[in-house]
């Protein structure tokens, strides 16, 4: 992909390059795809922040955040109603433009697809790549029952997923010399758990992606990071209606965190971090 790929002034229309693209926006929730050329004009000037693998939650959380702190966000996943009730959800909550964009993320050329839409909202400052299969929740699979066809997804998803998504991003971010990359991992990124063999694997490689990537772009103003989350994330705390302390993650939180390195200062970087819960 060109650098000029990512210019606002070459973006591709979204009524015709865009069949995956759902938007929504406050206050015209139920505008249309033809609308969204006025649309893309109008994007917050910070840039989009496009959340890759948005679930009910930690994609929902940072995608919340990002929203609340004055970003255009883009919000990617597979089933493209939920997102469309999220896109929704964030953007009434935090009055500002979310675009829902089905992506699958073990298929390049659905990821190419689903990033033209994004591309065509304006310049991609913040990439969160948080898509993982099968899900860091499910349960263990013993090694001679994993499928060689489930074992190939699971590289697809967590790491070859992950490749490609930064390739449509990286080149517009080294064209204006900044740009934020953040990959979810996990425990198993550091250490391989028996019955996780596939999921071990994609986050290993994920883990090796993130380091390469940071080396080879950090002197272009790209801060790429890493970020293991080491326990299980439950609901947001909020949602819960209590402030007790639980054995599991409150995605807010860590979702601050997230935002945290995307302001970090580029003499500071963090690449990689390690979020435990206290309890």
């Amino acid at each position: 992909m060109s650098t000029s790929s990512q210019s606002t002034s070459s973006a591709p229309n979204p009524t015709t390059t865009s069949p995956y693209l759902l938007h929504r926006i406050i206050p015209s929730p139920s505008c249309h795809l033809a609308n969204m050329r006025s649309v893309s004009c109008s994007t917050s000037p910070k840039g989009i922040a496009a959340i890759v693998g948005v679930g009910p939650k930690l994609g929902r959380s940072v995608a919340r955040k990002f929203a609340h702190e004055g970003y255009t966000v883009a919000i990617l996943a597979r089933d493209l109603a939920k997102l469309s009730r999220f896109a929704d959800e964030i953007a009434c909550e935090a009055k500002a433009q979310v675009f829902a964009i089905r992506i699958d993320c073990s298929d390049s050329k659905s990821v190419r697809e689903a990033f033209e839409g994004v591309l065509s909202l304006g310049f991609v400052e913040v990439l969160v790549y948080n898509a993982s299969e099968p899900p860091v929740t499910c349960p263990p699979t013993n090694f001679t029952a994993i499928t060689v066809e489930s074992f190939e997804r699971s590289l697809a998803v967590s790491a070859v997923g992950a490749f490609h998504c930064a390739q449509q991003v990286i080149p517009g971010m080294v064209e204006r010399g900044r740009g934020t990359i953040i990959f979810t991992g996990s425990a198993v990124s550091l250490s391989g758990f028996a019955g996780y063999c596939g999921l071990s694997c994609g986050k290993f490689a994920l883990r090796g992606l993130s380091q390469s990537l940071a080396r080879e772009y950090q002197s272009s103003g790209i801060h790429i990071a890493h970020v293991i989350i080491h326990g299980d994330i439950g609901a947001p705390r909020s949602s819960r209606g209590d402030q007790s302390t639980t054995a599991s993650m409150d995605p807010d939180a860590l979702a601050q965190t997230y935002w945290h390195i995307h302001l970090q200062d580029k003499g500071a970087w963090t690449q990689e971090i390690d979020l435990r819960s206290s309890s």
